[in-house]
C-alpha cells in the first residue's frame, strides 16, 4: 500500500452548513485512512504561507478574509493515489464547473464558497501538512480495512 498523503480543509463555508460529516464519509467510504483531524481557527499568518502563490494577487485579501472567517477542519489522509483522486472527489474549484456526485458538484454553487480545499500535488501536500500539523499530531496506524481495499 502506498503512504502517500493529502490535506484536505473544510472550508468555514462548509463547517457553517454542517457538511464535515458528509465530506469525511466520502472519503472514509473511498477507503482512504484518516490520520490527522482537528478544527482550527486560521491566521492571517498561516494563511499567507498556505496560499503564499496567491498572497499578491487581487483575489487574495478577500479569499484570506473568508478563510479566517470561521473554523476549518483541517485534515489528513493517506492511501493509494490519494492527492490525485482526493482532487477527483472534490470536484473542480468552480463548482459551477463540477460534476454531480463531486463534494463542490453536490454542496457548491459560487466560486468563493467551494466548501473545500484539496492539495494539487504530492509536493504541494507535504508542504500544506507539515503547515496544518505538527508531526506529533498524525497518527500512524493499521487499518483492518486495508486487505479488503488494496491488493
Amino acid at each position: 500500500m502506498s503512504e502517500e498523503r493529502t490535506f484536505i480543509a473544510v472550508k468555514p463555508d462548509g463547517v457553517q452548513r454542517g457538511l464535515v460529516s458528509d465530506i469525511i464519509g466520502r472519503f472514509e467510504r473511498r477507503g482512504y485512512k484518516l490520520v490527522g483531524l482537528k478544527l482550527v481557527q486560521a491566521t492571517k499568518e498561516l494563511l499567507a504561507q498556505h496560499y503564499a502563490e496567491h498572497v499578491n494577487k487581487p483575489f487574495y485579501p478577500k479569499m484570506a478574509q473568508f478563510m479566517s472567517s470561521g473554523p476549518i477542519v483541517a485534515m489528513c489522509w493517506e492511501g493509494k493515489n490519494v492527492v490525485k483522486q482526493g482532487r477527483v472527489m472534490l470536484g473542480a474549484t468552480n463548482p459551477a464547473d463540477s460534476a454531480p456526485g463531486t463534494i463542490r458538484g453536490d454542496f457548491g454553487i459560487d466560486l468563493g464558497r467551494n466548501v473545500c480545499h484539496g492539495s494539487d500535488s504530492v509536493e504541494s501536500a507535504n508542504r500544506e501538512i507539515a503547515l496544518w500539523f505538527k508531526p506529533e499530531e498524525l497518527i500512524n496506524w493499521e487499518s483492518n480495512q486495508a486487505k479488503w481495499i488494496y491488493e
